[in-house]
């Protein structure tokens, strides 16, 4: 770890990877000692052997706390980096700091999910968005795209059946949380949000202007100090 920098971890979207993090990363450097990672099955990394999964990637996470002797780290996930993320915080919250989430969907159920998997048909990437299919495959280098795509699409179906977090879930996050949602966000909802963040015993709720899903629509000037401000504030 950098010295008197406190160390902060960044996670990436779904069908995302820790390259999108660059600008980030740059504005937060000079403050935090920055970590970022991909998945298993994102950006240079193998799909795992233990499968493509919340669980799986919340365990890599760990992994890699371990590998780099970080017992204590703050997080920033957008989207399912930022589900991941709050996981961490419910059942390893020795381990976490402050958390941040952007534009992370918390209501799974059966129709959500369905609702979003109709947009993960690599076919239809391919034909109708071809540009986006190449983003995709540039920066998913050591994987098929189009898996990544799919395995996607099964872990929301997953997360549509039986969601990882509840409300009593959030009830028990024991770490300070700030939740960040774009007011023009088309896949998350003021609802959801607003529901999480009144459930969470430490939280505060933060709406970029003008921004909408996607992570490069973010400020990211505007990101970062909405989070360099949220680590160093006391909370009482």
């Amino acid at each position: 770890m950098q010295q008197n920098k406190l160390p902060i971890l960044l996670l990436h979207g779904a069908l995302g990877a820790g390259i999108q993090f660059q600008a980030l990363a740059a504005q937060l450097e000079p403050y935090y000692d920055v970590h970022i990672i991909n998945f298993s099955g994102h950006g240079d990394v193998p799909f795992s052997t233990n499968g493509f999964s919340i669980h799986v990637f919340a365990a890599e996470v760990l992994e890699y706390l371990d590998r780099q002797q970080l017992d204590f780290v703050h997080v920033f996930g957008y989207s399912m980096g930022g589900y991941v993320a709050m996981y961490l915080a419910r059942h390893y919250p020795e381990k976490i700091g402050r958390v941040m989430t952007l534009a992370t969907k918390y209501n799974w159920n059966e129709a959500t999910a369905s609702n979003e998997v109709k947009q993960l048909d690599p076919v239809l990437i391919e034909e109708k968005v071809p540009g986006f299919a190449r983003i995709l495959q540039e920066r998913h280098v050591s994987n098929d795209w189009k898996e990544v795509v799919s395995r996607t699409a099964q872990l929301i179906t997953e997360l549509g059946h039986q969601s990882l977090l509840k409300q009593q879930d959030f009830a028990q996050v024991a770490s300070p949380c700030m939740l960040l949602l774009g007011d023009r966000d088309n896949m998350v909802s003021f609802s959801e949000t607003i529901e999480v963040y009144k459930s969470l015993p430490e939280a505060q709720l933060t709406i970029l202007p003008d921004t909408a899903h996607p992570l490069e629509k973010a400020d990211v000037p505007l990101l970062a100090y909405f989070i360099k401000r949220f680590t160093t504030q006391k909370i009482a």
